[in-house]
This record gives structure tokens, C-alpha cells and sequence, in this order.
């Protein structure tokens, strides 16, 4: 076995990625606090091919440098858009029939090995604040919740490791 070399990768140039049909999922971030969790989640939407990401509130937007550092490029690759407000963008989002989904525990959370991703729906996935979690004015905007099982002491995860694991899984169930 022997590690391959980044020419030995065959990525696509961003022309090329633009070009790629997405799956029918975008991304809101709403008033993510870290510009590193913005980078992350710019580069895992790359690579699991992510048609938007929607910054809100006081969410970092590129150029920012610590979001260039962690996105390591995906800035340039990933469309997104900001708004002011998270509930401006929802609504938008809700007028263009996207399922919105939160990540988020709530009382009527569903898990996320439990929820029934579908092909014939488009998707915003809600990440929230890392100390307050989705919004309270974006909850009722809703169409439901999911959390991730885990069993440890801690109750949440980094939002980019979240982020990953659900994009991976929404991936996974919608790509041919």
C-alpha cells in the first residue's frame, strides 16, 4: 500500500465542479460564531456535493481568513448567499418548496438513522449557533428536527462534525 499523491487524485477543477449536478440539498448556517466552522462546512458541502450554503446573521462570509483556511478553497467552488436573518432566508427557502429540516433536539426531534431521506424532495439542512443551537426564531419554521444518536456525556457535537456526519448521510441516500 502506498499513499497516493495529489496528481494521482483526479479532482475536478472548479470550472469542471460547477458544472456537476448537485443533490437537491442546501446548507443555512444560522449564526454560526467560529469562521473554522464555516470553512469546514464549505469544505465537506464540496465534497459531497452541496448545491448552496446560506450564511445568516452573524455567520462569517468569504473572504474571511479563517474560513479560507479551514475551506481550503471550497469558497470558490460552493455557491452561497447571506442574509441578515435566518427566518428571511427560511421563508425564502419554504417559498421555493424545500423541506426545512433543523438539526437540532427538540421534543419532536426524529434520529437521524430514523428519518426518511427521500429523492423527490429538495432540502435545507438548519445548523445552528454553537452555545444556542437553531435559532428560536427558526424553529417554528420547521418542518421537523433531527438529531444525532450519542452516547456519551457530552449532549451536542462540534457544528462541523455534525454537519458532516449529516451531509454524508443525505449524500449517501440521495446520490445514483
Amino acid at each position: 500500500m502506498r499513499k497516493l499523491k495529489l496528481t494521482e487524485l483526479n479532482r475536478d477543477k472548479v470550472s469542471e465542479y460547477k458544472t456537476k449536478i448537485k443533490i437537491p440539498v442546501v446548507i443555512v448556517l444560522d449564526n454560526i460564531r467560529s469562521a473554522l466552522n464555516v470553512g469546514s462546512v464549505f469544505r465537506t458541502s464540496d465534497a459531497y456535493l452541496i448545491d448552496k450554503i446560506y450564511l445568516c446573521g452573524i455567520t462569517a462570509k468569504p473572504p474571511h481568513k479563517e474560513i479560507t483556511k479551514s475551506a481550503i478553497g471550497a469558497t470558490d467552488s460552493v455557491e452561497w448567499m447571506y442574509f441578515e436573518s435566518t427566518k428571511d432566508c427560511l421563508d425564502e427557502l419554504k417559498n421555493g418548496n424545500y423541506t426545512i429540516l433543523g438539526i437540532e433536539q427538540t421534543d419532536q426531534s426524529y434520529s437521524l438513522n430514523d428519518y426518511g431521506i427521500s429523492n423527490d424532495k429538495k432540502y435545507a439542512l438548519v445548523f445552528g449557533n454553537e452555545v444556542n443551537g437553531v435559532s428560536d426564531e427558526s424553529i417554528p419554521l420547521l418542518d421537523a428536527a433531527i438529531e444525532l444518536p450519542q452516547f456519551g456525556t457530552k449532549h451536542s457535537l462540534n457544528i462541523s462534525v455534525c454537519a458532516g456526519i449529516v451531509i454524508w448521510e443525505f449524500w449517501k441516500s440521495m446520490h445514483h
